[in-house]
């Protein structure tokens, strides 16, 4: 591993900046490649030539761009999010938590409820409706829960997309992915939440850390929203991308 402290302190940079610039260099190339774990914060100081609250700042910057994320009593970690910077963003119609999430998903795990109409569920699926289906989904990587979503749909839109409800598959395959196909458009806005709806959980998943909440409303008609998604990333996972061009 080759720090050059004398380019740091040579450089017209804000240090932590140089700082910043140098571990990029050092993650992109793969010297600390995907999931590996940087040495500690004093170990890398000491390396680096610089006070720990210059590597902290260097690490808060590598954080927010989504190529280190902090694992509490653990330490700093890369992720596997800049193999893919390409990625597409939120512009385009698709599953939002795959575009958002730097872990691999191997499992969800999927129950439904039947609920009574509520103000709140004909406000964000606009429309009059005889009861309301709750899809709850639990995302899974290896071992642990790393993402949850809770998706609303009208009780008629079953008949209409004609889902059988005991058909687990079927479900999934209609809510991650055959949705999107046929839809012409969706919304997405963006918010920072710690309110998990619990009284439903199946497993715990948040523990009071901050999420990032994507509220969804996608659409095969102009009418009304097909089905209204809220999909809950923890904020260590969290990598959201939108792409813009003239």
């Amino acid at each position: 591993m080759n720090f050059n402290q004398e380019d740091l302190t040579k450089s017209k940079k804000p240090l932590y900046i140089s700082v910043y610039d140098k571990l990029f260099k050092l993650i992109m190339e793969g010297t600390f490649p995907p999931d590996s774990r940087l040495p500690t914060e004093p170990e890398l100081a000491k390396k680096l030539g610089v006070s720990r609250m210059t590597l902290r700042q260097a690490l808060a910057l590598l954080q927010d761009d989504g190529l280190v994320r902090n694992v509490h009593g653990k330490g700093n970690f890369i992720t596997k999010s800049h193999q893919n910077h390409q990625t597409v963003g939120l512009e385009k119609v698709g599953n939002p938590l795959y575009k958002c999430h730097s872990e691999k998903i191997d499992e969800v795990d999927l129950n439904f409820r039947i609920d009574l109409v509520s103000d709140y569920a004909e406000e964000v699926l606009r429309k009059k409706m005889a009861a309301v289906v709750a899809f709850e989904r639990w995302y899974k990587s290896g071992e642990k829960v790393v993402a949850y979503a809770l998706t609303m749909m009208a009780v008629e839109t079953v008949t209409e997309l004609n889902l059988d409800l005991q058909n687990d598959k079927q479900l999934l395959a209609m809510l991650e992915e055959k949705v999107y196909e046929l839809a012409n458009s969706s919304t997405i806005e963006i918010k920072r939440s710690i309110a998990v709806n619990k009284t439903f959980q199946k497993y715990e998943l948040f523990k009071g850390e901050e999420c990032d909440l994507i509220l969804e409303s996608v659409y095969i008609s102009d009418q009304y929203p097909v089905v209204y998604n809220k999909y809950y990333i923890p904020k260590e996972f969290s990598q959201i991308r939108i792409n813009a061009a003239k």
